[in-house]
């Protein structure tokens, strides 16, 4: 194993707080919530018979806690005390509470957990019989104050100033938390509350005069999806903005029940020893302009992650992961995958980093050099495994496809899609749109030949289960995959930016080709990231959900089974249903009857009509 090394002056990795609790409740039967009669307005009849969730609390004025909030090993209190300021109109106290949602509907990270797989199998309201133009479409938008990146997250009977609310959290480019009331139907009520991180002349990010890279644009706040602690009912996010003419990052930990910073936000720092692009003195040091908070956060065995990448990809830029305690945000990992070199960014078209019950981390690094093989630390385009040790992250294995420095020279990131966790393989798919299912014992580390470039069709070389060559995804892979296993056994997803939409068997381990079936639509640029939702394996109540530009914005619904069955798209019903525009990377939450949907300026929510 190779030795990465702490960074200077780095303490040995803080004691863990304890992993998140995954705070599932007893389901109720399907008799008890198909065929719905609608919610009767705001809330309706068809809660009744079904399990309620905890979120208990009496809430009153947070109270600031204010002091220094060191970090393990480089990093410490911002100058200045950079906490939020939460927002509570009058309006906010005459939403309507209602009945609390089952508690196994919580979405409280990307994609539903830490595995990433972004499949809701607790979906017992929405099924392929009403989801529908007809009975289907737009209950509630939402406005908010800028774009809306990250996905939205879903919080079942929490209890807001003494009425229960299922609430729906969304960020934006502009530094803003919203929470809403997630069954409102209509015209759209006050948020319950609002949260802004532009206190003491702080602004958001000009992306084009400060950054020079628009792909977001035109400012950039909160990029990455937060993550949210059930057992503290507390909210981490990192906020990007300008301060005093400086771009900087801060880590917060907000209250979900007042939107109130609980301690006060950190200043994300860091530093390794290395001599990679950007050194000085043998030191590589963090910069909050060069790196890109990215990925969704990770909770994880007490410890909040956060992946970086680049800017557009301006150098000198590195691949980060920063660590920090839940309980104090204290910073306690701090690690850097091309510290003797540049680049190999982790951002995985805005995934998060993937982790296992155990504690490990899983993620795809994007161009960079890489000589992990030769027990040097830079991993550019490779699947890693990696294990928290001594105030780092070590590498336990890995796996680089034999033609990595062909891709890091045309600029075709393995690092753009995400790996597919399953319980005995990983599935991953990059730019190059070739296809690694690689075995979870045994990543197959790295391989090479003569003249790799000339050869990367070839599907012999590496050391992994199964590969399929370059553009068996039409486009490659801005995206991530997701899986779902119903009575004609298992199938994974994939949605390449040129491609259809795609479901191809798994049996025995390997993808079965051709796919199973696919959708009619040709994705464009960046492609889509499908999600799903069903009522575990029972095949009436399984779709698969996207959203894509071929024609216009739109949320689109497939049949598991044949997506060939298209069973929904916004436009159908434009005037009801349509989406105004979304950013790059978007994707629906879905959860508990509802599908949110971030945009351009709006938070919609689609669900029954009746």
């Amino acid at each position: 194993m190779p030795d990465l090394g702490p960074a200077p002056d780095q303490h040995t990795l803080c004691p863990s707080q304890g992993r998140l609790p995954t705070a599932r409740a007893g389901r109720p039967s399907r008799s008890t919530r198909s065929g719905r009669a609608g919610r009767g307005g705001v809330r309706g009849a068809a809660r009744s018979g079904r399990a309620r969730t905890g979120w208990t609390v009496l809430v009153g004025v947070a109270v600031v806690m204010v002091g220094a909030v060191a970090a393990c090993g480089g990093g410490g209190p911002a100058a200045v005390n950079m906490s939020g300021r939460a927002l509570v109109t009058t309006a906010a106290f005459r939403v309507p509470g209602g009945s609390a949602g089952p508690a196994d509907t919580a979405v409280l990270t990307q994609r539903g957990s830490n595995s990433r797989v972004g499949w809701d199998s607790h979906e017992t309201i929405l099924n392929d019989r009403d989801v529908n133009a007809q009975d289907f479409g737009r209950r509630v938008a939402y406005p908010v104050d800028g774009k809306i990146y990250s996905q939205p997250l879903f919080v079942p009977g929490l209890r807001v100033d003494g009425k229960v609310h299922n609430v729906v959290i969304v960020t934006t480019e502009r530094d803003s938390v919203y929470a809403f009331d997630a069954d409102a139907v209509g015209t759209a009520p006050a948020p319950l509350w609002h949260t802004s991180f532009l206190v003491h002349g702080a602004v958001p990010v000009p992306a084009g005069a400060d950054l020079t890279c628009t792909s977001i644009a035109p400012t950039v706040g909160i990029t990455g999806t937060p993550v949210i602690d059930a057992a503290t009912a507390t909210m981490y996010v990192i906020a990007t903005m300008k301060v005093n003419g400086q771009i900087v990052d801060y880590l917060h930990a907000l209250s979900i029940y007042t939107g109130r910073d609980r301690r006060p936000p950190v200043q994300i720092k860091a530093s390794v020893r290395g001599h990679g692009m950007g050194a000085v003195d043998g030191v590589v040091s963090f910069r909050a302009s060069l790196e890109q908070q990215h990925p969704g956060l990770l909770l994880d065995h007490g410890v909040v992650y956060a992946g970086f990448a680049s800017y557009c990809g301006h150098v000198p830029y590195h691949g980060w992961i920063l660590g920090y305690r839940a309980s104090d945000l204290h910073q306690v990992v701090v690690y850097n995958d091309s510290r003797d070199s540049w680049g190999a960014g982790i951002w995985q078209s805005a995934t998060g980093l993937a982790a296992d019950p155990a504690g490990d981390i899983y993620f795809v690094t994007g161009n960079g050099p890489f000589d992990l093989n030769q027990g040097k630390p830079d991993a550019g385009d490779t699947v890693l495994e990696m294990r928290p040790d001594k105030g780092t992250l070590a590498v336990v294995q890995y796996f680089t496809p034999f033609y990595q420095s062909c891709l890091a020279q045309k600029d075709q990131d393995f690092g753009s899609g995400a790996p597919l966790l399953l319980p005995r393989e990983i599935i991953a798919i990059g730019k190059e749109g070739a296809i690694a299912v690689i075995s979870r014992s045994h990543f197959g580390g790295y391989r090479t030949i003569a003249g790799p470039c000339s050869h990367m069709n070839r599907t012999n070389v590496d050391d992994v289960i199964q590969e399929l060559p370059p553009q068996t995804t039409v486009g490659g892979i801005w995206s991530a995959e997701t899986t779902w296993t119903g009575p004609a056994g298992q199938y994974v997803y994939t949605a390449g930016q040129a491609d259809h939409l795609k479901a191809w068997r798994l049996v025995d381990g390997k993808l079965v080709s051709p796919p199973a079936s696919r959708a009619r639509e040709t994705l464009v640029y960046p492609g889509g990231i499908p999600v799903g939702s069903s009522d575990g394996g029972h095949p009436g109540s399984a779709i698969v959900w996207i959203l894509d530009q071929e024609k216009g914005p739109a949320l689109r619904a497939y049949s598991a089974g044949n997506l060939a069955d298209e069973l929904y798209n916004t436009t159908e019903d434009p005037r009801r249903d349509a989406i105004p525009g979304y950013d790059n990377f978007g994707l629906p939450a879905v959860a508990d009857g509802h599908v949110f949907v971030g945009t351009t300026g709006e938070l919609l929510i689609y669900g029954l009509l009746h």
